[in-house]
């Protein structure tokens, strides 16, 4: 099976929310662009896909987009990470609508720049040691998931969780609340199908032409109710950094 420089397997880079709870932060900077360990968040994601091998990413904005796109331009480059740079696309919410169109609504904006198969994962994410795998794309190409995510232990900010794992064949479980089955947190990153944003999974029209806003949780919980969503346990360092204080935190702890 081809490997990614043949599939041009793309990264939707997830980064336009407003960031209410980082404010006073967010007001003149837009979240993915705040630093950690002299880095941007987002950067930090770039780095992680040359590493794997993937050339290609889509970043949706909103909020303050346009610092971000003239931050990041038509291209990025991290030669400690690949010889190649990383193509960008952007898909501009907040010039196209007024504002952002919450994860499922972005996902199907972007569709039309993405392709069969592709990663997403949130921009604002803190996830140093997480590898994008090519062999992660392999064996969800051979399979008929419609979606593969990745989860996480809970932190503190969410205790209960918010999808299982059944460790025995790997699928993610759309568990409810107080079940005696283990949840975990949804780490933002996954693999998704195409098909999972179209009919009968996704009512809005590819492209999203009307710019309808739209949660990602109720499709990936439709999908697992028939048993297509597989899961992997992600333990390596993660934070959602959706304070100042945890920002704050991060940039003290010289380990991370």
């Amino acid at each position: 099976m081809p490997l990614d420089s043949e599939l041009n397997i793309a990264a939707l880079l997830l980064a336009a929310g407003r960031g209410e709870r980082m404010r006073p932060l967010t007001d003149h900077t837009p979240k993915p662009l705040l630093a950690v360990h002299g880095k941007s968040l987002l950067q930090w994601r770039m780095e992680a896909l040359l590493r794997g091998g993937f050339h290609r990413a889509v970043i949706n904005t909103a909020w303050l987009g346009e610092l971000i796109e003239a931050q990041c331009g038509a291209s990025f480059s991290a030669p400690a990470c690949s010889p190649l740079p990383l193509q960008l696309d952007y898909s501009r919410e907040g010039r196209d609508f007024g504002q952002a169109l919450e994860t499922a609504g972005g996902i199907s904006r972007a569709l039309p720049l993405l392709g069969e198969v592709f990663w997403v994962m949130a921009s604002d994410i803190y996830a140093p040691d997480f590898v994008f795998d090519p062999a992660d794309v392999q064996r969800f190409l051979r399979g008929n998931m419609l979606a593969h995510i990745w989860l996480v232990p809970n932190p503190e900010h969410n205790p209960a969780g918010d999808f299982g794992l059944d460790a025995n064949s790997g699928l993610a479980l759309n568990t409810p609340k107080g079940s005696d089955t283990p949840r975990f947190t949804f780490s933002t990153v996954g693999l998704y199908r195409k098909a999972l944003f179209m009919p009968p999974w996704c009512d809005t029209p590819p492209g999203n032409p009307q710019g309808t806003r739209a949660a990602l949780a109720p499709l990936l919980r439709a999908a697992m109710e028939q048993q297509r969503v597989s899961a992997a346990l992600y333990t390596g360092a993660w934070t959602d950094v959706g304070t100042p204080e945890r920002l704050a935190l991060l940039n003290a702890d010289e380990r991370r």
